[in-house]
């Protein structure tokens, strides 16, 4: 059950012991607890302990790889890395707080510092969600590109990541300021927005959190990966005897992205809906806690799915295991300056447009591929053996495909 925001408004110090005393209230014809079972507090700091762990250990690992090999520092990487790093804050600064709270039955850092917990954690979480939309939408708008991608162009990537942490702050910060705000969460053991209380003010704010902070990413994932893999679909019809095993690991990695998003996230949106919208008591504090503890999990699997599952990290990373250079596990033998059709392109005639689409498809990863960042297994030899010329000819372009070794 969340608890009512009423039971707790005096519990200043969250005191275990005073807050039990005014959630055992009678507040709308009910009887409230404010803390879980000593067992149910165990099982929770325990999993908050494996999460805080091995999301801070996975994420530090990216940023060492990041920052030890010179091949991942592209522009698309980049915002893996906001992604990393808005993992880690919610690694640093907020599970340990909601671990101790757990091994103690009961918050320990006050009224103040629960409402910096919920900010933080708020802010950081919407921004890992809208770095995904941007990155999802930066590999789409790449795909549909009228050119080769541009590896050294930062600027595009710099502006998404800014706008990320400046969209997030547009929904973190009204509550500090009385549109809604924030306060005990679940059990008490954390702190987020307050979804009970039945006000205009509140609800209008959980709505717009709900639709804009949930539902707008999770969209914007849909229709790119989908278009993505449409593209890819493409290719295959092309030359299906290369690309149907690649066809398949894209639409893998496709379901996997959107599946994860979805357990992590979703479980914690209906709650805060049940919670505003539905009667008192209609959310008990054991099933409260776990939509909470679902979302954080999202710090472990974000780098997995994104960067460990992405074979130029993984080789990178098995480098750092064992004292080598990285291995490459693609050849590229072009010029940056070789021109490539937009997308659209695929439903023409000629060899011109079908060649410069499968050029433009294999070549979005020149040094980190868009297609290969879901963790292609064939990926692209390209050779181009005649350069483009004034009279139009077609440039040759061949996909060899490959096992990695």
């Amino acid at each position: 059950m969340i608890v009512s925001n009423v039971s707790l408004s005096g519990c200043a110090d969250f005191n275990s012991a005073l807050c039990a005393g005014a959630g055992e209230g009678h507040l709308g014809g009910g009887s409230y607890r404010t803390t879980l079972t000593p067992t149910g507090n165990l099982v929770v700091a325990v999993c908050l302990g494996f999460i805080g762990t091995f999301g801070l250990i996975n994420n530090l690992l990216v940023l060492v790889l990041f920052c030890r090999y010179k091949m991942l520092r592209s522009p698309i990487n980049l915002l893996l890395m906001n992604i990393s790093i808005s993992d880690l804050l919610v690694c640093v600064l907020g599970t340990p707080f909601s671990f101790a709270a757990s091994t103690q039955g009961r918050w320990l850092i006050g009224e103040r510092g629960c409402v910096w917990y919920g900010f933080a954690n708020s802010l950081c979480g919407i921004v890992s969600l809208i770095s995904l939309a941007v990155l999802s939408y930066e590999r789409y708008s790449t795909m549909m590109a009228p050119t080769e991608a541009d590896s050294s162009n930062y600027r595009k990537i710099s502006l998404g990541i800014i706008m990320s942490w400046a969209y997030s702050l547009i929904w973190t910060l009204p509550p500090l300021f009385g549109w809604s705000h924030y306060g005990p969460e679940g059990p008490g053991t954390t702190c987020s927005v307050d979804w009970t209380a039945k006000t205009a003010n509140n609800i209008s704010y959980i709505i717009c959190l709900f639709i804009f902070c949930l539902i707008v990413p999770f969209l914007v994932i849909v229709f790119c990966y989908g278009k993505l893999l449409s593209a890819i679909r493409q290719v295959s019809g092309i030359n299906a005897s290369m690309s149907r095993k690649r066809e398949q690991r894209v639409l893998f990695m496709v379901v996997i992205m959107v599946m994860c998003y979805l357990i992590c996230w979703l479980p914690y949106g209906i709650m805060a809906l049940l919670a505003t919208f539905g009667p008192p008591g209609l959310v008990t504090p054991e099933a409260s806690i776990i939509p909470s503890v679902l979302a954080k999990t999202s710090t472990v699997i974000n780098p997995v799915i994104y960067v460990f599952m992405n074979k130029q990290f993984y080789r990178c990373f098995q480098a750092l295991l064992q004292c080598e250079a990285p291995r490459r596990g693609s050849s590229l033998k072009s010029s940056s300056k070789v021109p490539t059709k937009a997308m659209r392109g695929v439903a023409g005639t000629g060899p011109r447009r079908t060649n410069n689409f499968l050029f433009m498809v294999a070549s979005l990863g020149h040094p980190a591929a868009t297609v290969p960042q879901l963790g292609l297994s064939c990926e692209p030899t390209i050779d181009i053996t005649k350069a483009p010329s004034s009279d139009n000819k077609p440039v040759v372009v061949s996909l060899v495909a490959h096992r990695d070794g």
